[in-house]
């Protein structure tokens, strides 16, 4: 079946994992994604990851990781004939998306006005950490410095131990996510109007986003979200030691607590509203973790998940990875190897399933420049900028 994104070309000229993984997500729903790198300054996410000999191949696991259906392509933007190949590349395409730094396109004559010229239908997306406009627009960051700078930081953590980095670039993520949908509605407009677009797309804004609640709850009565760690203001929304490690409870509602209270045997214990139950949480977790600690984590989540209360045991990745609902969604794609890795490998696919033409990976990331000969040719170019020069020999004696 034909994917939404089929006959959609894109021009990736992005590094690292916010505006990689944007582009990733039409990549696999089939947009035809071309990324340009620089010959010799590739994307630094080639040389990141767990395995060391596929970081010095230029193929680390950061970069396979949002990779697969791509081509690529080497250019050099500073070189006039290889913008001038970039413009004839921007012409045949529907979307555009780079995340330098705000300007640095501009001054390259890459910017929104001029490619936009070249082709009007063009939608034009710049990501960057603090966006196109405001006193910060030219300041660098990743993610963990957006986590620093928004105020996501300073309330993860516990009471003794905080501000605290997330364990993943959620942010970067979330960006990729949040530009992947704004490049959706961005084509789906163009459809009805035959306009392009310019996406302004900042990690600062999806943080402030990924904090909805919290900003709501400040700007209504100014107070700053807290650190809780593993407790929540419910005692029966919180994690608990067991005989053999953590479990997350997750009675959230009334109607939950009313049930957990219920298949523990306290019935005393359930309360009629949420006032009620934060003024006697202290008692409540204090009850929990002495009947907790009677079984372990693994056969708590199976009794209470088999009454609906939520609950897990707390997972290692490697754990999460190994349990059957897993495999069952089809989050995971496997390559069984390519011609420039050996063995296989695993990566993301995408977080949904449709019925027909839905998300999937039909070819292994590209090495560097992979398909320039490939690329150039549909141009009707020829790539003759790497060829070695002939030197001419005189026939005197």
């Amino acid at each position: 079946m034909t994917r939404p994104f089929e006959g959609i070309r894109v021009i990736d000229v992005t590094h690292v994992l916010a505006g990689p993984f944007a582009t990733y997500q039409l990549a696999v729903l089939g947009a035809d994604v071309i990324k340009v790198e620089h010959p010799d300054e590739p994307d630094q996410s080639r040389s990141n990851g767990t395995d060391k000999a596929l970081n010095r191949a230029n193929m680390g696991t950061s970069f396979l990781t949002q990779a697969s259906n791509k081509r690529s392509i080497t250019l050099d933007l500073k070189r006039e004939a290889d913008r001038t190949i970039l413009k004839k590349l921007v012409a045949t395409a529907d979307v555009f998306v780079e995340n330098y730094r705000p300007g640095a396109f501009e001054a390259l004559g890459l910017g929104y006005e001029a490619l936009s010229a070249i082709n009007p239908r063009l939608i034009y997306a710049s990501f960057s950490a603090f966006g196109q406009g405001g006193p910060r627009r030219e300041q660098t960051a990743y993610d963990h410095v957006i986590q620093a700078t928004s105020g996501i930081m300073a309330m993860t953590g516990t009471e003794d131990v905080h501000p605290i980095k997330f364990g993943s670039p959620a942010i970067d993520y979330a960006t990729g996510m949040t530009g992947a949908f704004a490049l959706a509605s961005a084509l789906f407009q163009r459809a009805r109007t035959g306009r392009g677009q310019r996406i302004d797309m900042a990690m600062l804004d999806v943080a402030m986003i990924l904090m909805s609640s919290h900003l709501t709850g400040y700007l209504r009565n100014g107070a700053h979200p807290k650190p809780h760690g593993n407790r929540h203001p419910h005692a029966t929304n919180s994690a608990y030691p067991t005989k053999d490690g953590l479990l997350m409870l997750g009675a959230s509602n009334l109607r939950q607590q009313r049930r957990l209270w219920t298949v523990l045997g306290r019935p005393d214990m359930i309360k009629r509203s949420n006032e009620e139950r934060e003024a006697d949480r202290d008692r409540e977790a204090a009850v929990l973790s002495e009947i907790l600690l009677s079984r372990s984590a693994a056969e708590w989540e199976d009794f209470l998940q088999a009454r609906r209360v939520p609950a897990a045991r707390v997972r290692t990745m490697g754990e999460a990875l190994a349990d059957p609902q897993v495999a069952t969604r089809g989050v995971i794609h496997r390559h069984e190897g390519t011609a420039a890795l050996d063995g296989s490998f695993g990566v993301p696919l995408a977080a949904f399933t449709f019925a027909h033409g839905g998300p999937r990976i039909d070819t292994a990331p590209p090495t560097l420049g992979q398909h320039d000969a490939e690329v150039f040719a549909e141009l009707g170019l020829a790539d003759t900028r790497f060829a070695t020069p002939v030197i001419a020999t005189s026939d005197a004696h």
